[in-house]
């Protein structure tokens, strides 16, 4: 069927202005209110959080885990256990049991006890020294806090900090290690937002080579970017909001609300370039460009939601504060923009028909290289498919030996003296002392009172000293009311070995469970590195319900718009494959130690964060580039030429936005932080392998396999669902010369 016949006529086409055509115009006519307006909000929201201060607080509460339910009932009786707890670590080549260098240790931990949130400090000379190593030049003392290390004062940990640094002398070493330690010693994102935003500006500025036009796009991100922050600062004040979640915000934010902004953009160019005057184009931009952005916009929002149903408290804030942060960089996107383009459309137009004209006059047609790509793809659509899935596939195989965790100090800077603390402990008393266990044991009959405690103490004291891969253990220690007893268990290996983690296991499936049938008394596993292993298997365990969960809506979304069927199944496959081939470059990096990076598990929230995040941006160029060939689809029912002038009209925007995302996100991987690393990096492949390698090759090739099929919905479903148009089709004015246009653009008749 040629484009010529199947194209609609003139009086065809509804010329009503939609929804955000009217929003546009209300815009472009109140621009001496909508800017100043969004510059009062940014203003007032960001003077209001700076004066309210940040409450970021991290909430690693797992309810109905042995970890959870241990750390509660310690807190229940009064344990001091319950709380997290300071190392202080000591080295001295003389000896630490010499006189001069056991007072110098004792004086120190006299100056400890007196400073706030420390409940407690035991000794290492307590319990005949048995937390002086065997070589005796080691040993460590622990101090107890007041809470849970994310509760107490950044300010109090430092305190402490300086006091036993101050202590040092040249024969005596101290360091301090625990995850208070660490929290306090934590640098800021090392300027990578900076870095990200002006490396957007040079591509912005090399795409469209104005300053003006390149700031437009640039400018609308950084509003909602700052305003959502504002936002989200003040909700930490009223719901529980993680501390790593601000990086994570202005790092999507800022990819995202470029991207939205440049979708708009570009297409307000190009109906300039059609010869449209600004009015209509920037009419024509938000009725077609806006509602793809609108569209997008909520499937990734519906993505981040999807992590509510995880039910983990620290992820749930994070997932908030970022869907709100697209949410606002969309709005920006709809109302900021058109009034920017109000007030400098008269210099953006007359630089897009200078520079219009000298590309037409040294003969080049935009489009005309990506129109040339999707022609090659056309001709041998198998062969680009296959070794395109086979990269992939490559690059995902080894999510299959994942393990998931959390960094711990023997991940931290060798500078820094959490990890000194970490080293000190592993020399002196083996690497197991650096992720202790902690039994909690309660007797079940409520009149055996503290003698029934101390006894099921003592037994399970004894019965896991016997157990494989158990280096020590204390003797039991009661809690106030004598009602518990803790039994601290040290492994034989590190935290993050998947032996101490088979430890876990152990102890609660197979050398616990007997010995509650014998004495009636309760036995829980916790501890930092318990609790790690439980938010791990949580998040496995929950990962298939979340997968299914985000899939199907943005599937069903995509049904909705493409009045398709094998079109949303082919981006859900599609985007499943990028996302596996980001996690398995994860896995290969950080936890394979591939490029010299340190060894250890992948953060146990990243691959869902991940997943949400990147599954719905890769349903936005999925949204940019289908719309596009849905668009001449309709207009000409030509598959071939829909799939070739969506890619051309696209493929350029796509790959500006694709890259300015890639260098926001891999500009996190020189964040000192181990977790935003290895977010900027999973992030920057997964679009890198979605832009080029999934939209460039895969789409075009599947498109055409599919031909005509592409575009088919069972009558049940098409009869169900509801229509949802998510371009309008062009009006009179312009729309025989765009179709010309595009026929010349095209090379076909």
């Amino acid at each position: 069927m040629s484009a010529h016949r199947a194209a609609p006529p003139p009086t065809a086409p509804d010329t009503r202005p939609g929804l955000f055509a009217r929003l546009a115009d209300w815009s472009r006519r109140r621009r001496r209110l909508a800017i100043p307006l969004w510059i009062v909000v940014l203003l007032g929201v960001t003077a209001a959080s700076q004066g309210a201060g940040s409450n970021w607080r991290n909430d690693f509460s797992l309810p109905g885990t042995d970890s959870q339910a241990a750390t509660d009932l310690l807190e229940k009786h009064g344990s001091a256990q319950a709380g997290d707890s300071v190392e202080i670590v000591f080295k001295d080549e003389r000896g630490l049991r010499a006189a001069g260098a056991e007072q110098d240790v004792e004086r120190l931990l006299e100056q400890v006890r007196g400073l706030p949130s420390v409940v407690d400090v035991r000794s290492p000379y307590a319990d005949g020294g048995a937390a002086v190593s065997e070589g005796g030049d080691i040993a460590y003392a622990t101090v107890t806090l007041d809470g849970k290390a994310e509760t107490v004062p950044k300010a109090d940990v430092e305190k402490i900090i300086d006091t036993a640094q101050d202590a040092r002398t040249d024969a005596l070493r101290i360091e301090l290690g625990g995850e208070a330690v660490r929290g306090a010693e934590e640098e800021g994102g090392g300027g990578a937002e900076g870095a990200g935003m002006l490396a957007a500006l040079v591509i912005l500025v090399l795409l469209f080579g104005s300053l003006v036009a390149a700031a437009v796009p640039l400018v609308t991100a950084l509003f909602a970017v700052g305003t959502a922050v504002g936002l989200i600062t003040l909700a930490g004040h009223f719901f529980t909001v993680a501390d790593f979640t601000p990086p994570i915000m202005m790092l999507v934010g800022l990819g995202v609300g470029v991207d939205y902004a440049l979708l708009i953009f570009y297409r307000y160019r190009h109906e300039l370039i059609r010869g449209a005057d600004r009015d209509s184009a920037a009419r024509v931009a938000l009725d077609a460009a806006g509602r793809t952005v609108f569209f997008a916009g909520c499937t990734v929002i519906v993505a981040l939601l999807g992590l509510v149903a995880l039910g983990l408290g620290s992820l749930q804030g994070v997932a908030l504060s970022v869907a709100l942060t697209v949410l606002v960089t969309m709005a920006a996107s709809l109302v900021l923009l058109p009034a920017l383009l109000a007030v400098l459309g008269r210099r953006i137009q007359r630089h897009v028909l200078r520079r219009a004209e000298k590309a037409a006059a040294k003969g080049k047609v935009e489009g005309s290289r990506w129109r040339a790509l999707a022609g090659a793809v056309q001709r041998r659509p198998l062969p680009a498919l296959v070794a395109a899935l086979v990269g992939l596939v490559a690059l995902s195989a080894p999510v299959l030996g994942m393990r998931l965790g959390f960094a711990d100090a023997g991940n931290d800077a060798p500078s820094s003296t959490s990890r000194k603390a970490y080293d000190l402990l592993a020399e002196g008393f083996g690497p197991g002392f650096n992720g202790p266990l902690v039994v909690v044991v309660a007797q079940g009959d409520a009149g055996a009172g503290a003698a029934g405690a101390a006894e099921a103490g003592e037994q399970a004291q004894a019965r896991i000293a016997e157990t494989d891969g158990v280096a020590a253990t204390t003797p039991p220690l009661p809690s106030e009311d004598g009602e518990v007893s803790t039994v601290i268990v040290f492994p034989e290996s590190a935290p993050q070995d998947e032996a101490t983690a088979d430890l876990v296991h152990d102890l609660r499936d197979d050398v616990l469970p007997p010995l509650a049938a014998e004495t009636g008394a309760e036995y829980l596993v916790g501890g930092a590195t318990a609790g790690t292993q439980d938010f791990s298997d949580t998040v496995a365990d929950r990962m298939p319900l979340f997968v299914a969960l985000v899939v199907g809506l943005s599937t069903l979304l995509l049904m909705v718009v493409f009045r398709s069927l094998w079109i949303p199944l082919k981006a859900a496959v599609l985007n499943l494959l990028s996302i596996g081939a980001a996690l398995g470059v994860i896995t290969l990096v950080f936890q394979e130690g591939w490029f010299g990076v340190e060894q250890g598990p992948i953060e146990a929230f990243i691959p869902v964060m991940i997943f949400a995040i990147v599954f719905g941006l890769s349903m936005d160029y999925e949204v940019f580039l289908v719309s596009r060939m849905h668009e001449e689809w309709e207009r000409t029912k030509n598959a071939g030429l829909a799939v070739r002038e969506g890619l051309a009209v696209t493929g350029q925007v796509i790959t500006a936005a694709a890259l300015i995302m890639i260098v926001v996100f891999a500009a996190f991987i020189l964040s000192p932080s181990r977790m935003l690393q290895q977010f900027g990096l999973g992030l920057a492949v997964a679009i890198l392998l979605d832009a080029l390698v999934i939209r460039c090759l895969i789409v075009p090739a599947v498109m055409q396999l599919l031909g005509r099929h592409a575009w088919w919905l069972p009558g049940p479903l098409a009869r169900k669902l509801p229509r949802v148009a998510l371009e309008r089709p062009e009006g009179p004015v312009g729309h025989e010369e765009g179709e010309r246009s595009g026929q010349r653009e095209a090379g076909v008749s």
